[in-house]
């Protein structure tokens, strides 16, 4: 189970805090000044995907003895011209660093996290479809 409780401070302007106490701040741009300070919540998705799935590839890939020293994972969502604006297509690229690393392994962990293990990408994937790439330098 996962709770959140989000306090709002003003405007549009939250203050989401988690059962292990750490927060972040949401808020949507203003009208007139185009700023906001936080987090879209849209956002907040995007990033917890990619929170997601980056730890189920590093901990897949560590298992399979994989030397990763960095990894870089970009999400770009596209969403519906009209309200409610969902997401309809999400695009994961990953970006590796590391000695001797495994293109096939990287792509079975990718896969594996994608297929069976990512709550959050299940959760996006009933709804929009996920693409994913990945990069390896050395």
């Amino acid at each position: 189970m996962a709770e959140v409780v989000a306090t709002w401070v003003d405007g549009v302007r939250f203050v989401a805090t988690g059962t292990g106490g750490h927060s972040i701040v949401t808020d949507v741009p203003d009208s007139k000044t185009g700023q906001a300070r936080g987090f879209k919540p849209s956002e907040l998705l995007l990033a917890g995907l990619a929170g997601c799935t980056g730890s189920d590839v590093v901990d897949i890939l560590r298992k399979q003895r994989q030397e990763v020293t960095g990894l870089e994972i970009k999400v770009i969502g596209h969403q519906a011209s009209d309200p409610p604006w969902a997401f309809e297509m999400v695009e994961i690229e990953y970006t590796f660093r590391g000695e001797n690393l495994n293109e096939t392994l990287i792509k079975r962990a990718i896969e594996l996290s994608e297929s069976k293990y990512c709550s959050v990408g299940a959760t996006i994937a009933a709804k929009a479809r996920i693409v994913n790439r990945f990069t390896v330098e050395g």
